[in-house]
């Protein structure tokens, strides 16, 4: 199946690993120029490289940080100099720590509302008018399940991602007419480097055997999920398949999901 990215333009967080890099890399594969974003420099340049040589695609790095206002403004203004414009914006970065909610001072709640909220505010206002003045748009959210399905000491990336469902369902309502579309992606237990992070050892992709598999029994499919398994859906929401969705919240879990929508 073409999805009809051939020469669209994606701007891409937290793309030098990851679900971020999985996203890059198939967007890439189906034909759109890629601007890669990412904090740390040097393996964002890496990741770029491999991907432009392995799909023949151009990709581009951008190295910034999101949590500051000034860094998603250069982000969307390079990406512009570049490229001319921005026809897919996927919102995509790491998470705030974990803990108790009582633990978190303003300091904390601030960074994380900066990291999970903001940042998807100012890209998405620095896109838009590109995709506006070309008639065509994507905007995919990445956040988490737990963001529909709360659990503890999860709650400063629950309360500013389900801030990121409500903006993007609003965002929805206010886009539709002009060819833009804007969804949201919870994914469940991933295998990524946060894997250990949160439910191994506390260190990237570090997860024991008895970890591993007390995490397996939560899943129906008894196995973790691919980055792979969310770049797809990011690719198909981005796709000219996908003009007739919006506002919509997708998880992807394994059938971890609790609720019945």
């Amino acid at each position: 199946m073409k999805l009809g990215l051939e020469g669209r333009i994606a701007v891409v967080g937290g793309a030098s690993q990851g679900i971020g890099q999985a996203i890059a890399r198939l967007l890439a594969a189906e034909g759109a120029t890629v601007a890669m974003v990412a904090r740390k420099a040097e393996p964002l340049a890496e990741a770029c490289a491999r991907i432009a040589e392995a799909t023949g695609a151009t990709t581009f790095a951008i190295p910034a940080d999101i949590r500051k206002a000034a860094d998603c403004e250069a982000i969307v203004q390079r990406a512009m100099e570049r490229f001319g414009r921005i026809d897919v914006l996927v919102n995509n970065d790491g998470a705030p720590p974990l803990g108790e909610l009582e633990s978190f001072d303003d300091v904390a709640w601030s960074r994380a509302v900066e990291q999970n909220l903001m940042s998807v505010v100012r890209l998405s206002r620095g896109a838009l008018p590109s995709m506006r003045t070309h008639g065509w748009g994507r905007i995919v959210n990445i956040t988490a399940l737990s963001a529909i399905q709360p659990i503890a000491r999860f709650g400063l990336s629950i309360a500013t991602w389900a801030g990121v469902i409500g903006y993007a369902k609003t965002l929805s309502l206010e886009t539709a007419n002009a060819g833009i579309t804007v969804n949201t992606i919870c994914p469940g237990r991933i295998e990524t480097g946060r894997l250990g992070t949160v439910f191994g050892s506390g260190k990237p992709g570090q997860v024991d055997d008895e970890q591993r598999a007390q995490l397996l029994r939560q899943i129906p499919m008894g196995r973790v999920g691919q980055p792979d398994e969310i770049a797809g859906l990011v690719a198909f929401l981005c796709s000219s398949w996908a003009a007739y969705i919006t506002g919509a919240v997708h998880h992807v879990d394994g059938g971890r999901g609790a609720s019945l929508l």
